[in-house]
């Protein structure tokens, strides 16, 4: 009878296997957690924080002005350009990178003999020197470059492609494509080597053509790489600044100016940090609502989602 009695007055122990398989859990986690605390919360605190200064390098000083740098956002005459070109250079690298990056996809599934070199070749161009690439591009794109003596052989004139609004944003947005085509290439290329062949043999045996085929079955089973590629390769665009830099620095006149390369001449070159922490600012609310109505998109876009 005492040893029954005692029993429920027994003290759990503290580490229980829930504790214990909470705890490891944590541990897990711990790492990834205080990475986005110390290089996304933390920095993204300070930037608001200082859009609500003006932080003078030269003079070492640092005043509180309260709502003044989002006044001048709403007030700055360069702005509207500055964003027109932003939507500009997204618009053209999303539609030119999927669409190429998919055409690709589909003829590199083909099974060909020495069709792996051909992957090779489209993807060599991820792994290369981001400023390396560019700097071989501003070469290829000057008034006497390669591309014009290309042209030339064929008796065409080409124009001086980082000179004139129109082609300087052209050029860019190209040179940006070549670069990066090829890991949007490899995702559809890895999504499209997922899609079942039962269903190519159902709707053959049925009579859909092949552009049916790739219409009722190939997009559909695709659309959640279609959905991440086109994620990545929006908010990508919209934090291009190294092409900028070197290709036109943001010219002729405002052309190019991307609201990264904006922000970078306002906080580094004009040291006008506060509004270049404001225009920080302007930037992630972009990036925020774009990935957000994408997500949203979803719905309607990746099939399982339906």
């Amino acid at each position: 009878m005492n040893n029954h009695s005692a029993a429920p007055n027994q003290k759990r122990p503290f580490w229980t296997i829930a504790r214990k398989d909470a705890a490891a859990g944590f541990l897990f986690i711990a790492p990834q957690t205080l990475g986005i605390i110390t290089f996304v919360l933390i920095p993204l605190g300070l930037v608001f924080y200082y859009s609500m200064h003006e932080w003078n390098v030269l003079a070492n000083t640092f005043t509180f002005v309260g709502d003044a740098n989002y006044q001048m956002l709403l007030r700055d005459p360069n702005l509207p350009p500055v964003l027109l070109a932003s939507a500009i250079f997204s618009a053209g690298l999303v539609v030119l990178n999927l669409s190429l990056a998919l055409l690709l996809a589909v003829l590199l599934d083909q099974k060909l003999k020495g069709i792996v070199v051909f992957r090779t070749l489209f993807f060599s161009p991820v792994v290369v020197s981001l400023v390396a690439w560019t700097i071989v591009w501003s070469f290829l794109l000057q008034a006497n470059g390669g591309i014009n003596g290309i042209l030339a052989v064929f008796g065409i004139e080409g124009p001086n492609w980082l000179r004139t609004p129109t082609t300087a944003m052209i050029s860019v947005v190209v040179v940006q494509v070549f670069k990066n085509v090829g890991l949007n290439m490899i995702l559809f290329l890895a999504a499209l080597q997922g899609v079942p062949k039962e269903l190519y043999e159902a709707a053959r045996v049925d009579g859909a053509s092949p552009f049916k085929q790739f219409r009722r079955i190939t997009l559909p089973m695709i659309s959640p790489t279609i959905l991440l590629t086109s994620i990545i390769t929006i908010v990508g665009s919209l934090q291009v600044f190294a092409q900028i830099a070197i290709l036109t620095k943001g010219g002729p006149g405002v052309s190019t100016t991307v609201l990264v390369y904006y922000l970078y001449q306002q906080a580094f070159q004009f040291n006008f940090f506060g509004y270049g922490s404001t225009l920080s600012i302007l930037l992630f609310l972009i990036v925020a609502v774009l990935t957000f109505i994408q997500w949203q998109m979803r719905k309607r876009i990746v099939f399982y989602e339906n």
